[in-house]
C-alpha cells in the first residue's frame, strides 16, 4: 500500500468527545503556545521520544521549535506526515500532540504516536485521548494496519523491529 491515496483529504479538525478539546494541524504560528508546552514537559517527552527521535533536545530554542513546526506544516501540506496539536476551543492552551507518520518499520502502513503535557499525564484527558486516537484513525484515515507506538508496543520494541524495505 502506498502511504496515502492521491485523493485523500486530511482532516482539518477533530473534536474530542464533549467538544471542549480538538485536534488540528500544527503550524509555525503555534510556536508561542507549543514551545512552553513542549519544554514544560521536556524530561518526560525525552523519556518517550528521545531515543527514537532525539526530541525534544534540552537545548532547543524557540526559533528552532518554530522552524520544526513550519517543517511539520510543510509536511502536512505535502501529505508526507501529519502533526496535530490538541487545543482547547479558544486555542489558547496546548494539551499535547498526535503524530501520524508513514511507516519506518515493517508490518504497518502508518505509525501513530501522541503525548499530553505533564500536568495532564495520567488524567481523564489523557485517557480520553488514548481512546479517541485509534477510533479517529479508523474512521477518518485510510489505513489498514496502523501501528500505535507507545500503546500497541513500546518505543523500545518499535526500535527493534526491522526497517521497512
Amino acid at each position: 500500500m502506498t502511504w496515502l491515496p492521491t485523493d485523500f483529504v486530511h482532516p482539518l479538525r477533530a473534536a474530542l468527545p464533549g467538544g471542549l478539546l480538538h485536534l488540528r494541524p500544527i503550524s509555525g504560528d503555534d510556536a508561542a503556545i507549543d514551545y512552553p508546552a513542549v519544554m514544560g514537559s521536556r524530561d518526560r517527552l525525552w523519556s518517550i521520544f528521545g531515543e527514537a527521535w532525539g526530541w525534544p533536545a534540552a537545548t532547543i530554542t524557540y526559533e528552532a521549535n518554530k522552524a520544526d513546526l513550519e517543517r511539520h506544516a510543510a509536511e502536512i501540506e505535502a501529505h508526507e506526515s501529519f502533526n496535530y496539536v490538541l487545543f482547547d476551543e479558544a486555542e489558547n492552551t496546548e494539551y499535547g500532540c498526535v503524530y501520524i507518520d508513514p511507516p519506518e518499520k515493517a508490518g504497518a502502513d502508518a505509525e501513530i504516536s501522541w503525548w499530553v503535557v505533564d500536568d495532564r499525564a495520567g488524567t481523564p484527558l489523557e485517557h480520553d485521548l488514548d481512546a479517541f486516537v485509534p477510533r479517529w484513525i479508523a474512521e477518518a484515515w485510510p489505513f489498514e494496519q496502523p501501528r500505535f507506538i507507545g500503546r500497541d508496543l513500546s518505543w523500545k520494541e518499535w526500535l527493534a523491529l526491522p526497517d521497512r524495505t
